[in-house]
């Protein structure tokens, strides 16, 4: 059937549970946006390209569509855009269709390339698919032959700074109309992949399901979604739906742990009684992860299924068990394993500003690290520093926007200008680029060292140094931090490196005489940022104390005489600056 669900046999068929694809269905290859398949990857690194993106899943669901059908509801169907720079659309990937739903939840993920220092304008599509192509998969559908139900339209980093990584948008006409009709809306939610080759087969079973039809038995179905960091859950798969059994046996399923995420990750698994008409009626639910399951098997024993009621009461234990036969766990291998005989080390782009060049000419990251901590290690007294890394994926697989630079633990602090060189050089190698560029989190770290020292009554000035060639993707969230950390004593040195759009530091640098204003409406106590362009420094236009020194004695100034704070009242070694 190709993933197209619009007829009753369609509808009744598993998604998301079969053996991994070699390439993704909705991958382009031509596509630089688009999710990258492995050989691409291994061709452009075997020749020391390794691109800055990372790899996200967008998830799908809709509310109130207009029904374009007359004796049934709509089989809806999400198609994904880019927006190129010329205007011009190309196709980044499709759901399946559901069948007779205004209220659908896709599971059938677009996979695709975020990537930090762009903006990626996407178009969402929204079609009724007619009946008459239930034979036809997905991708060959004709898109001029399908009812249009309403666009939507955001770009990607809206989805991604969002705290729970899911976005409402609401459908609009074709070309961005308005209608005077309400079209409904669509949530658009983004997960980073997670690159494993570990997966399970799964055989279900269940017992003694509770009857949700009149006159005949259930046709009972399972589907499972992952429990997600906001709270809310993604179908990831489903099972095929059997006629008339309250006591089912289900084909194999097969998860990657691209779907699940982990073995402790919970997951929801809901079982239906299929209707043809789309309303499906739920039989139970129960929520278990995949070593819950495991240990179901091995164990030899049910689960009992719940129904939930208000939220007054208690859910109702049900009769219904869930069993697993068969748990089988496996390696997936990828296209690279099967050609790769030995390892291409990790060569490094020569463009890249992280290049570490084996003649020892230092990169841009280098430069401004040497250059910047000639100038402050002058006005630190023990000559440690903190040091941090944001927007890199670290050795367990995760994103950081804050991680220690040397790789420890528990300690973020290195020794003097040479021990930060040190951490740098080290982390290239133990950490992967990866977006998006988020300054939040590394803010409100240092905001916190300066705000003890207050409550320890230590007669220190903090500043923060923060070195980044991105574009900033949390502004609001930024401003948020900068604008707690006026009232501290505490200054922020943002150093540009490379030739990238820097207009949004010199927002945060306030130089317009404006002071930050927080979502709140809060406004910031003083201006706390100096934004330094390196360019302007190797350029000639500024020496590196000039720059750097340009705002920060008057911020400081402004902070002492606003709190009454004289001279005397400071140790005799100069104030510290972190």
């Amino acid at each position: 059937m190709g993933g197209c669900f619009s007829d009753v046999r369609g509808g009744q068929q598993a998604i998301g549970g079969g053996q991994e694809r070699p390439f993704e269905a909705n991958s382009n290859p031509n596509n630089g946006v688009a999710g990258q398949n492995d050989a691409v990857q291994f061709f452009h690194r075997a020749r020391g390209l390794h691109p800055l993106f990372t790899q996200l899943e967008l998830s799908f669901s809709a509310s109130n569509l207009i029904d374009r059908d007359i004796t049934s509801k709509s089989d809806p169907m999400v198609v994904v855009f880019a927006k190129k720079r010329d205007g011009k659309l190309q196709e980044l990937g499709r759901t399946e269709v559901i069948l007779n739903s205004l209220n659908p939840v896709w599971i059938n993920k677009v996979t695709i390339a975020y990537q930090f220092e762009m903006v990626q304008p996407l178009v969402f599509y929204v079609y009724d698919v007619d009946t008459k192509f239930h034979n036809t998969p997905v991708q060959m559908l004709n898109l001029k032959d399908q009812d249009f139900l309403g666009e939507a339209n955001c770009v990607l980093s809206e989805i991604v700074t969002k705290h729970s990584r899911s976005l409402t948008l609401n459908l609009q006409g074709k070309n961005a109309r308005r209608s005077m009709r309400n079209l409904g809306t669509l949530t658009v939610h983004a997960e980073e992949t997670v690159a494993s080759r570990s997966a399970v087969e799964i055989v279900f079973r269940c017992s003694n399901l509770t009857n949700a039809d009149l006159f005949s038995k259930s046709d009972p179905f399972l589907r499972i979604s992952r429990v997600v960091e906001s709270g809310g859950y993604v179908p990831i798969c489903k099972t095929e739906a059997i006629d008339n059994n309250m006591n089912p046996i289900w084909k194999p399923l097969c998860l990657s742990m691209k779907q699940f995420g982990s073995k402790d990750n919970p997951l929801i698994i809901e079982c239906f009684d299929f209707n043809a008409n789309g309303n499906h009626v739920l039989i139970g639910k129960i929520q278990k992860s995949v070593a819950d399951l495991e240990k179901l098997y091995i164990e030899k024993i049910g689960a009992n299924f719940v129904f939930p009621l208000s939220h007054r009461h208690p859910d109702k234990v049900l009769k219904g068990q869930l069993y697993v036969d068969r748990f089988l766990e496996k390696e997936q291998f990828s296209f690279v394993d099967y050609i790769s005989s030995a390892s291409n080390g990790d060569p490094r782009n020569r463009d890249s500003l992280h290049y570490i060049d084996p003649s020892g000419r230092l990169n841009s990251y280098q430069q401004a690290i040497m250059e910047v901590g000639e100038v402050i290690h002058f006005y630190d007294s023990d000559k440690r520093f903190p040091a941090w890394g944001f927007g890199g994926r670290t050795m367990n697989g995760g994103v950081s926007h804050c991680f220690n630079l040397n790789g420890s633990a528990t300690s973020f602090e290195v020794e003097g200008v040479e021990g930060i060189m040190a951490a740098y050089a080290s982390a290239l190698h133990n950490v992967s680029l990866a977006g998006p560029t988020l300054f939040g989190q590394v803010i409100n770290n240092a905001a916190q060292i300066a705000g003890n020292s207050l409550s320890h009554h230590n007669n220190k000035y903090y500043v923060l140094l923060i070195i980044t060639d991105g574009v900033l993707t949390d502004i609001q969230e930024t401003k948020d931090a900068l604008v707690r950390a006026s009232d501290l004593p505490f200054s922020i040195l943002i150093v540009g490196v490379g030739a990238a759009d820097f207009t949004q530091m010199e927002i945060l640098d306030a130089d317009n005489g404006l002071r930050l204003e927080s979502s709140t409406g809060r406004v910031a106590t003083r201006d706390i940022v100096q934004f330094v362009p390196m360019r302007e420094v190797q350029s000639g236009q500024k020496s590196v104390a000039e720059a750097l020194l340009e705002e920060l004695p008057a911020q400081f100034l402004t902070y002492m005489r606003s709190r009454d704070i004289k001279p005397g009242t400071f140790s005799s070694a100069p104030p510290q600056i972190s």
